[in-house]
């Protein structure tokens, strides 16, 4: 990936975690989008090896390789009876995480990505992608 690719994926990163003047409720660390760009810098490592989609394929397999051991360390011997839950949150996170990256890198590179699955949500909280919070003039 270019360096240009890189600095809007680690831009969009720090973009999601709200501003101080912001008043909202749940605030991320700044560690976690520190891990994160860890993680990114490691894929842009290896595409230049391996190739995006080689790539892509080896994070979300290692991914779902990790989360499993982490359920499963959290399970408490409850396992076989939660996993279909366990499944279904894990599927509907990837889903809307994966909305939220298409809709503001989209928007950072100029792409029409289709209508968001979470336009409504944004709508409601004064969101735009690409841009962050805005106050209701600018939405």
């Amino acid at each position: 990936m270019s360096e240009d690719t890189q600095a809007s994926e680690t831009q969009a990163t720090e973009n999601q975690a709200a501003p101080q003047d912001q008043p909202r409720i749940n605030r991320v660390d700044p560690e976690f989008f520190s891990s994160i760009n860890e993680y990114l810098e490691l894929a842009h490592k290896q595409v230049a090896r391996h190739g995006p989609k080689r790539v892509s394929l080896a994070a979300l397999y290692g991914a779902a390789r990790f989360n499993a051991l982490v359920y499963l360390d959290a399970a408490n011997g409850e396992a076989a009876s939660q996993r279909a839950g366990f499944l279904d949150y894990m599927t509907d996170l990837y889903r809307r995480v994966l909305n939220e990256h298409l809709d503001s890198l989209g928007a950072e590179h100029g792409i029409d990505v289709g209508e968001s699955e979470l336009a409504e949500e944004y709508k409601a909280n004064g969101y735009v992608p690409g841009k962050g919070f805005v106050g209701a003039a600018e939405a």
